[in-house]
């Protein structure tokens, strides 16, 4: 007698990994297109500022010059050009020499924090990282199941040196922090990086933010000061660094990259094998040419004088209608507004809720936070909007804080 089929309960269930996720991230993507929500959840640029003639003429070019070569599988480290434009770039900024030996092409920059995942985190390893942490990393490395202590820049945390000797590697996003949008100085930067080399650890430096200096240049990155300081002979610095084309040019190339001493691309080259094989030798070639044409150093100007405008928008609607109940600064760059309630017992998570009924989405605090613990803050975007209606968005999280606020037991508005 044939064994009766099994029912979809009785089949295998997914990876336990998973259910320690979130959903944030799908949810801000889709209620970014509801044209009733105000969204000031995704870290998204401006798509009317995407300069889709420009990349259209660039692709017309990018296949003439290389043909069916864009068109084919291509290396795992990247297109050659492109990777030797890219050392380039990184050379100018650190004064010596890096080859293409020490660029590794990735799918954005997302992909490169995936693999670092792969190829450097057993369960159970420790990562110090920056505090509140970016939700993509935290996202790249939950299945890998790491263990989490917090960097403090000043490095006077008890047992600071003992963490940094048993951590696997240091996470860092000093320009402009994803969320908080706060600019490392270069002083406590050059500290952690002797901190790292002493302690005999990897620094993950993740800098996607650096073309949007708003309020004037960034201090240099950690990677091209480590570099500056060891002029000769090829790069075998602790400093990991991942950069990416989707802030300054548009997210829809897929274009990052990772910086590394040559062993380490050796070693995400070969992690990346098991991944995609290769990333798009076209958007690459497309990439290419609107680097070398000088389009991208034009395009940026113009982008920063709209996120400029923006940003000066929300501050201003936030003083205007939540001063009440939350503190915040005025980001130097980058895309994010982070916002600290006034009362430790408000949360975010709850807020959130009320938001939701209200047309307006944000992102609460507790996804930065590898425990979830983190509730009295939000991550609000203002590049994604125009100005008015990031005042109408913020008018809206008015009405949903005075909701939540009467909603909870022995409270008022």
């Amino acid at each position: 007698m044939p064994t009766p089929p099994a029912s979809a309960t009785q089949r295998p269930k997914p990876a336990r990994w998973l259910s320690s996720g979130n959903s944030i991230t799908q949810q801000f993507l889709s209620l970014g297109g509801r044209p009733d929500i105000v969204s000031l959840a995704g870290g998204l640029p401006a798509a009317e500022l995407y300069p889709v003639a420009e990349i259209a003429a660039a692709s017309t070019r990018a296949l003439a010059r290389w043909g069916s070569v864009a068109l084919e599988y291509g290396p795992m480290e990247g297109l050659p050009a492109l990777r030797a434009a890219i050392a380039a770039r990184v050379s100018a900024a650190a004064g010596r020499t890096f080859g293409p030996e020490n660029v590794l092409l990735t799918t954005g920059a997302m992909q490169g924090l995936d693999l670092l995942g792969k190829a450097l985190i057993d369960p159970g390893d420790l990562i110090m990282a920056q505090f509140p942490t970016y939700l993509g990393a935290l996202d790249a490395w939950r299945p890998r199941q790491p263990r989490y202590e917090r960097l403090d820049w000043t490095l006077a945390a008890p047992g600071c040196e003992a963490t940094l000797r048993q951590a696997k590697f240091v996470y860092a996003v000093p320009n402009y922090s994803n969320p908080t949008g706060v600019l490392v100085p270069q002083g406590q930067r050059m500290a952690l990086l002797d901190a790292v080399m002493a302690a005999g650890t990897w620094l993950v430096e993740d800098d996607p933010y650096l073309p949007l200096q708003l309020d004037g240049p960034a201090p240099p990155s950690i990677l091209t000061s480590h570099a500056a300081r060891h002029p000769d002979g090829p790069y075998d610095g602790p400093v990991i660094y991942l950069g990416t084309l989707s802030k300054s040019l548009v997210p829809g190339l897929r274009v990052g990259w990772v910086v590394a001493e040559a062993g380490m691309i050796a070693t995400l080259a070969l992690t990346k094998q098991s991944t995609d094989l290769s990333s798009s030798m076209l958007t690459q070639a497309i990439a290419l040419d609107l680097i070398e044409s000088g389009f991208e150093a034009r395009h940026v100007p113009s982008m920063l004088s709209a996120y400029r405008e923006r940003r000066d928008a929300l501050c201003a609607a936030l003083a205007s209608h939540l001063s009440d109940w939350f503190t915040w600064d005025v980001p130097p760059g980058g895309m994010f507004v982070w916002a600290t309630a006034r009362d430790p017992a408000f949360d975010t998570n709850a807020l959130y809720v009320h938001a939701l009924a209200e047309k307006v989405a944000f992102v609460p605090s507790s996804v930065f936070d590898p425990d979830g613990a983190l509730t009295t803050a939000m991550r609000l975007n203002f590049t994604r909007s125009s100005p008015e209606r990031l005042v109408e968005g913020v008018r809206r999280l008015e009405r949903a804080v005075k909701r939540y606020l009467a909603a909870r037991p022995g409270r008022a508005a």
